[in-house]
């Protein structure tokens, strides 16, 4: 079973990495005044800044949280301390 690529007895799925986005907002300009977009401009979004922010694997919605700035990172390094975490409506009871 050494050849077999699909067992791998070291491996396990939930070791895999995996991205996480995080949302803070759109901006819907019209096409002329995104072209005319130049250095220092300020681009204004559809949310406030206590806002929630929203975290999506892929397309999914997993979580919402608060932007705060990282503890024992560098500073000015950005983080989400979750607020709200999206429940997994696949598992049967």
């Amino acid at each position: 079973m050494a050849d077999d690529p699909l067992h791998l007895p070291d491996l396990s799925l939930s070791a895999l990495p995996i991205e996480i986005s995080v949302n803070v907002g759109r901006a819907r300009p019209l096409v002329r005044d995104l072209l005319s977009l130049q250095e220092n401009a300020v681009l204004p979004l559809d949310r406030r800044i206590e806002d929630p922010v929203e975290l999506y694997v892929g397309d999914r919605l997993i979580a919402r949280g608060e932007l705060q700035e990282a503890e024992g990172g560098e500073p000015g390094q950005l983080a989400v301390r979750l607020t709200e975490v999206a429940q997994d409506t696949s598992k049967s009871d």
